[in-house]
């Protein structure tokens, strides 16, 4: 914020690491919340050029997919100033980069093909010890790997987007980024095409598996922002909102349990009805 020179060298070094480019992207984010698209664009365009870099030499394209996911959705959020829009937003981030991968990085998806399969092959082998059956696990293609690394780029990107979020309310309105987030809803209609195309997209196959998840992100994030509300109104610390991204996680119900509470609360409402009852109080 102090002026491009500062946000330049932030973002060049940033990218150039694929350790802390999210750094970058989140800069990136907040540049394009408080100053304009103009802005946020001059300096994605040079943080591309070391991201770039690392995607010829190297073959990750996370990085590059990173920057511009939380570019775009830094846009959607000042255009819109619904952080729901931007969020939802992130379907099409990893759609994008997940058909990407498919098209542009097959040898990057080979690499990680033949990753997965060894590592499966020698937890086969330690599970098979002393075992009279040997034991058999299904091995990843190059299409499951790819919808996976597009829901991971979901993911980072919304992460960025709340991180710049919260660096700015930090600057220019201390408090107001977690009222905003735990206000994270999305209307019914929204959250019945979300729940009706991943089914779809789960009926294709098993290797479609992870191409749903991407539809999901969105739900995720709402579930998160009703967890946080509760929270909040519950008075509880964050020590109980620690043990529960610890749960979420490591345990997969969890994952499922916060998906089916934001569908839910996207139907009843839990969120307006606990400010009812306080109003009530």
């Amino acid at each position: 914020m102090r002026g491009r020179l500062s946000a330049l060298l932030v973002v060049v070094v940033g990218a150039s690491s694929m350790l802390f480019c999210w750094a970058s992207a989140a800069v990136i984010a907040l540049v394009t919340l408080r100053k304009g698209v103009g802005e946020g664009a001059w300096l994605l365009l040079w943080a591309l050029l070391p991201a770039g870099l690392v995607l010829l030499y190297v073959g990750d394209s996370g990085p590059v997919a990173m920057l511009v996911g939380a570019m775009f959705l830094a846009t959607v959020l000042r255009n819109t100033a619904h952080l729901s829009a931007a969020v939802l937003a992130s379907v099409v981030v990893g759609g994008l980069a997940a058909l990407s991968m498919l098209v542009f990085g097959g040898l990057l998806l080979d690499q990680l093909v033949a990753f997965f399969s060894e590592f499966i092959s020698n937890l086969e082998q330690q599970l098979s010890q002393g075992d009279a059956e040997a034991v058999v696990l299904n091995r990843p293609t190059a299409l499951q790997v790819a919808g996976m690394l597009g829901a991971v780029s979901a993911v980072s990107s919304v992460m960025c987007l709340l991180l710049a979020r919260y660096w700015q309310a930090a600057l220019y309105n201390p408090g107001g980024f977690g009222e905003e987030f735990r206000g994270l809803y999305l209307q019914p209609t929204v959250t019945a095409a979300l729940v009706l195309s991943a089914l779809g997209v789960l009926a294709l196959g098993r290797e479609y598996q992870t191409w749903a998840m991407i539809l999901l992100v969105p739900l995720t994030f709402a579930g998160f922002a009703l967890v946080h509300a509760r929270v909040r109104k519950r008075g509880q610390g964050a020590g109980w909102l620690t043990g529960f991204y610890l749960a979420w996680l490591i345990l997969d119900p969890i994952k499922l349990v916060v998906v089916v509470a934001a569908i839910a609360d996207s139907w009843i409402g839990f969120r307006q009805r606990w400010a009812k009852q306080a109003g009530e109080d």
